[in-house]
C-alpha cells in the first residue's frame, strides 16, 4: 500500500536532472503541482491543496524542504531558510535566472501532463517557490502559473527570478496558447514588494492579473506582517477578501485547465 505521510495523498518519489524528491498525490483531472511556501508541506498547505483537488484536479504536492504536515512556528521557518540558503537548489538572490529546483519541477511538469492530458498543467508557488510557477512555463507544459507572495529574488525588489528565455517563452505560450499569470500578494508585505507587481504587469500587460489585499484583510492568527495568501492567513468564510482570493485562484485554473466547467 502506498504511503501517506501528508493525509488524503499518496506518496510517490520522482527523480530528473539529477535529484529526487517525495511527491504527495491526490485528485482526478487536468493536473496542478502546489509548490509549498516555507517552511514545508504545513496543515495549511494541505488544506490549499486539498480545496485544489476538490475543484477537480490531479494535484501534486512536491516535498522539497521540510517535515510533512509539522505546523508553522517562526523558529522552524528560519531554520528551514537557512538549510536553503546554504544548499545549491535555491539560488535566493537571482534576479534573472531561476534556482536550478526548478529545471526538476518542470521535468514533473512533463511527467504529470503526460498521465493526465488535458491543455496543459498549472503550477501553484508561494513565497520563496512563488516565482517558481512562472519560470516553469520554459520547456514544461505549464499554462495556469500562479505567483502567490512571490519572494525572490531577496532584497531585489523587481526582480522576477526568472531568465530571459523563461519569460520569452511566458509570451509565447501567452499569444499562441492563451496562457495567463495570476499574481496574489498582500500591500504591505515586504517579502513581496510592490514593485515586483509592477515589473509583472508591465512586462506581461492584461495577460498578468493581480490581486493585492489591504493588510487588514489577512487572518490575525497568522504571524504578521500578513504574506501568506491562501495558507496562514486565509480568512476561509464567505465575504473575506482572502476567501475571495482564494476562489478566484480556483477559478482561474479551470479557465484555463477545464474550461468546458469554467
Amino acid at each position: 500500500m502506498a504511503a501517506e505521510t501528508v493525509p488524503g495523498f499518496t506518496e510517490e518519489r520522482f527523480e530528473a536532472e539529477g535529484r529526487a524528491y517525495p511527491v504527495h498525490c491526490a485528485g482526478s483531472g487536468p493536473a496542478v503541482i502546489v509548490i509549498p511556501e516555507v517552511p514545508g508541506i504545513t496543515p495549511q498547505v494541505r488544506a490549499f491543496a486539498l480545496r485544489v483537488v476538490d475543484a477537480g484536479f490531479s494535484v501534486y504536492v512536491p516535498e522539497l524542504f521540510g517535515e510533512p504536515m509539522r505546523p508553522m512556528t517562526m523558529p522552524y521557518a528560519l531554520r528551514t531558510i537557512a538549510r536553503l540558503c546554504v544548499g545549491r537548489t535555491f539560488h535566493l538572490l537571482a534576479a534573472r535566472e531561476s534556482s536550478p529546483v526548478v529545471d526538476w519541477l518542470r521535468a514533473l511538469a512533463r511527467d504529470v501532463h503526460e498521465r493526465h492530458g488535458g491543455p496543459g498543467v498549472g503550477a501553484v508557488g508561494m513565497c520563496i517557490t512563488g516565482n517558481f510557477a512562472l519560470g516553469m512555463m520554459l520547456d514544461a507544459p505549464v499554462i495556469a502559473p500562479v505567483l502567490s507572495q512571490p519572494s525572490l529574488p531577496v532584497a531585489r525588489g523587481s526582480g522576477l527570478h526568472a531568465s530571459d528565455a523563461a519569460i520569452a517563452e511566458a509570451h509565447r505560450k501567452i499569444d499562441e496558447e492563451g496562457a495567463a499569470i495570476l499574481g496574489l500578494r498582500f500591500k504591505g508585505d515586504p517579502m513581496c514588494p510592490a514593485a515586483r507587481f509592477k515589473h509583472l504587469k508591465r512586462e506581461f500587460g492584461d495577460a498578468f492579473e493581480a490581486i493585492e489585499l489591504d493588510d487588514a484583510t489577512a487572518n490575525p492568527d497568522g504571524p504578521w506582517p500578513p504574506h501568506s495568501v491562501l495558507t496562514n492567513h486565509l480568512i476561509d468564510a464567505e465575504g473575506e477578501p482572502t476567501r475571495a482570493a482564494l476562489d478566484r485562484t480556483l477559478a482561474f485554473l479551470r479557465e484555463h485547465l477545464r474550461p468546458e466547467t469554467a
